[in-house]
């Protein structure tokens, strides 16, 4: 990024995420909606109408924004971004910009931050390397001030049980990133009608994951 913002004039920097100076962040939006434009054609394909509510990960936020961005006018259809929550928002030690920092900027854009009183950047803390990032894309920062999306917070203990039990149920071994969002989305359920409609995007797979999982499960491989 420094050498970037140094050399202009021949350096071209790319990064793998809706962060960053424009016109990185619509970019890689673009790219990743997709995502999106597949389910909006698919879900009444297979459930009959749209989903109630839309969840995915948030680290950087692109997987979350490529499938929000299709569902944005959809008005019914909640869209729920899962941070990492770390050991915890009180402790400390999370990663998650959107529900415990503050507006900032890094990387060539303004948006929500993990900083401290002097406005320097802070250690993060999550059991997913993916979703390890003390920012989030600036188009998050404005689902949330203008109250479409909403953003909520899961532990790594919740997304590791997350992650084995849609091991042990679906036969699906997911990234750890995407298990935050397994992790809300079975916190919300209970709460809902048996008619509703989740729609989790799972953005990875979890074989990257099987060392991280099998020490902090205790499991010697």
């Amino acid at each position: 990024m420094r050498d970037w913002v140094t050399n202009v004039v021949d350096t071209f920097y790319i990064i793998g995420t809706v962060a960053g100076p424009h016109p990185y962040p619509m970019m890689v939006r673009d790219f990743q909606a997709v995502i999106g434009r597949e389910c909006l054609e698919q879900m009444p394909e297979l459930c009959g109408r749209q989903p109630d509510a839309v969840l995915a990960c948030v680290g950087g936020g692109s997987n979350a924004m490529g499938i929000f961005h299709a569902y944005v006018p959809h008005e019914n259809v909640r869209l729920i971004g899962v941070e990492a929550g770390g050991l915890g928002l009180a402790s400390g030690h999370h990663a998650a910009s959107l529900c415990a920092g503050r507006p900032g900027v890094l990387h060539g854009n303004r948006t929500y931050l993990l900083q401290d009183a002097h406005g320097q950047i802070v250690e993060t803390h999550s059991i997913s390397a993916g979703l390890d990032y003390p920012g989030v894309g600036p188009e998050h920062a404005w689902l949330k001030d203008c109250g479409r999306a909403e953003y909520v917070a899961v532990t790594d203990d919740e997304a590791l049980a997350a992650f084995h039990d849609c091991c042990h149920y679906e036969g699906i071994i997911p990234a750890l990133e995407s298990a935050h969002a397994l992790a809300h989305a079975a916190r919300i359920a209970p709460t809902m009608g048996r008619d509703k409609i989740l729609l989790v995007n799972l953005s990875g797979r979890g074989d990257k994951d099987i060392h991280t999982v099998a020490e902090r499960s205790g499991i010697t491989l």
